[in-house]
């Protein structure tokens, strides 16, 4: 069975989970994102049957691979909000707060988008552990399944991970 098949049986099994991390994702967005959950997973769905190489082992694989796919529409619905500034609104608000708040949130993403992608230059698990954790929702149980490494070994490596980043994102506030 080819990946592109595989992924076309596993997506109506696994909708719901990826729609509830859909959500989870969205509630972490500005308020009046223009993209919705459903069309996240649509997006991610896309992604993943369009990926030459996919080997997922089992669920937990699966989801992961999903979440990366999710992360990855999201930065990029986020760089090209960026790129059109507040000139590429339709909608405009007159509480300069809300405004300036949404725009900090999509620079945020785009830097912790940065920092994880420098912290894969250090070390790639930790890099993938963060990923599963905070983008996929994974437990330490389920990140450490798909890693093939031990639960501890998660542990500790998610809280150097979320110290590097602290650090990082603190010392580089301005990286877009």
């Amino acid at each position: 069975m080819g990946d592109s098949e595989a992924a076309a049986k596993l997506m109506p099994l696994l909708y719901d989970e990826l729609h509830r991390l859909a959500v989870y994702y969205m509630r972490s967005e500005r308020v009046g994102h223009t993209l919705q959950p459903t069309a996240l997973v649509n997006e991610a769905y896309l992604r993943l049957v369009d990926q030459r190489e996919s080997n997922w082992q089992n669920r937990a694989h699966f989801i992961a691979a999903a979440a990366q796919a999710m992360r990855r529409v999201l930065i990029d619905h986020a760089r090209s909000k960026q790129r059109v500034k507040r000139g590429g609104m339709q909608v405009k608000v007159p509480l300069e707060d809300v405004a300036i708040a949404a725009e900090e949130q999509v620079q945020d993403l785009i830097a912790l988008d940065a920092a994880l992608d420098r912290l894969a230059e250090v070390d790639i698990r930790q890099s993938k552990i963060v990923e599963l954790r905070y983008f996929g929702g994974l437990t330490v149980e389920q990140t450490a399944e798909v890693l093939g490494i031990s639960a501890p070994t998660v542990k500790r490596d998610w809280a150097v991970a979320r110290a590097w980043l602290h650090r990082e994102l603190r010392e580089r506030p301005e990286e877009t």
